[in-house]
């Protein structure tokens, strides 16, 4: 008798766990594309934090380069992005190089008491860049209207003076005379997993421009 109610007992337990294991089966399937789409941003994030990384040592080089040796601003340009892989520069990369200068203005009569302004001296984009087509994001220095096709130069920039164009760097914290270099970088960064939606969740998006600036 006793071995009859546990077999009846048994066999009441049976459909219990049967229940439980295809709730269970219904929740992961449920819940398994949810943490797959939370998971995907992290690819594109490690991605991006790279880029910037990649960015911001190659511009740390480039300031450091421009202010202590005599190459060309093209070349020390296309050394720096030959350090970049896996980013493909050359097709969604920018680089400008430019040079300030503090410039003292509105002296009184005995030459004193003067407003230093920051100057822009020199610029010069990369030639070799921004293949995607379009137009490239502008240096935020100073937006040149123009650039030479042969050594990428900023056009009809003034001699140094009163009429140079105020540079957008160090403002207030140079001296009448004191040359610095700002190197920028620009890359479109490109998403593995933009716009994806699932229900009302949606990738964040990144970028698309990824900016880096160092100053010497």
């Amino acid at each position: 008798m006793t071995a009859r109610i546990h077999r009846l007992a048994h066999a009441r337990r049976r459909p219990v766990r049967a229940r439980m294991r295809g709730i269970a089966a219904i929740e992961f399937g449920i819940l398994l594309p949810i943490f797959v789409f939370l998971t995907l941003p992290v690819i594109d994030f490690a991605r991006a934090i790279q880029a910037n990384l990649i960015l911001i040592n190659l511009t740390r080089e480039g300031a450091s380069l421009a202010s202590r040796t005599s190459q060309l601003p093209q070349t020390i340009m296309d050394s720096l992005a030959q350090t970049t892989p896996p980013l493909n520069m050359t097709q969604r990369g920018m680089i400008y190089i430019t040079k300030v200068m503090g410039n003292a203005e509105n002296c009184n009569k005995s030459g004193t008491n003067c407003t230093v302004r920051n100057i822009v001296l020199e610029q010069y984009r990369w030639t070799d860049g921004w293949g995607v087509g379009g137009s490239s994001p502008g240096s935020k220095v100073y937006g040149c209207g123009s650039y030479s096709s042969s050594d990428g130069s900023c056009k009809n920039l003034p001699s140094a003076g009163t009429t140079s164009p105020t540079a957008n760097a160090m403002t207030g914290k140079l001296s009448d005379g004191q040359v610095i270099y700002v190197v920028e970088s620009w890359y479109s960064f490109n998403m593995f997993f933009q716009g994806l939606t699932m229900g009302v969740l949606k990738m964040p998006t990144l970028g698309p421009n990824l900016y880096s600036a160092t100053i010497f």
